[in-house]
């Protein structure tokens, strides 16, 4: 089974007086649809969009495995762990929040920030926080998330070329630019795709495009 959820319908958020654009693709925050509070484990699958100087202020988060893709800009992250890094695009930003930790995300640069932020719930509570940054991870390249039982799969296609999409109980796909087909269905930037017990089946770009994929467990 797929389904599509276009980017023209992700819940709008943020404070736009503070140069914070939000749109959620899950119930999140002040947004609350029972009906899409999650996909496997993903509980979030939020574009954020920074204006120079706008950011975060420290806020706390648990139990969640945070995965960061910056998609224009550049982000400020840090932590109460002693972490302070930029994540630029391309790069692959993971915190897992275990028991508990505190940090800040900022754009410190001069231009606007995009950036997707996806949220997995652990598949066991409580451990020591953690963070990863792999930079300028390569296409096809899998990031392994065991915390979550999921995998990410960055793929960056060429107008016409094809890939299969993975052969899991769950597939979480999310276009970050570009536009490509599957099976009948076509996809543009922050369209995403949930399927379920799919086999066999492809995204094949229309154009030069970019799209994350989430192996996922029932």
């Amino acid at each position: 089974m797929i389904s599509v959820h276009r980017a023209g319908d992700r819940f709008r958020g943020g404070d736009g007086a503070a140069g914070i654009e939000s749109r959620h693709s899950f119930s999140f925050g002040s947004f609350y649809d029972p009906d899409n509070l999650r996909f496997g484990p993903i509980l979030a699958c939020n574009e954020e969009r920074l204006a120079p100087g706008a950011g975060f202020e420290e806020h706390p988060h648990s139990h969640t495995e945070i995965v960061t893709w910056v998609v224009e800009g550049e982000l400020t992250h840090r932590d109460s762990a002693g972490h302070a890094t930029v994540v630029r695009p391309g790069d692959v930003q993971h915190l897992s929040a275990a028991s508990g930790v505190r940090h800040v995300e900022r754009n410190d640069g001069e231009t606007p920030l995009t950036f997707l932020q996806m949220w997995l719930a652990p598949l066991e509570p409580g451990g020591d926080p953690s963070y990863t940054t792999v930079p300028g991870i390569a296409d096809s390249t899998p990031y392994a998330l065991p915390e979550a039982g999921a995998m990410l799969q960055v793929r960056r296609l060429a107008e016409g070329e094809r890939t299969a999409v993975p052969d899991a109980p769950k597939v979480y796909v999310h276009v970050v630019r570009g536009t490509v087909a599957l099976g009948d269905e076509r996809l543009t930037p922050g369209d995403a795709a949930r399927i379920t017990g799919g086999t066999g089946l492809e995204l094949v770009a229309a154009e030069a495009a970019e799209a994350l994929m989430w192996e996922l467990p029932d």
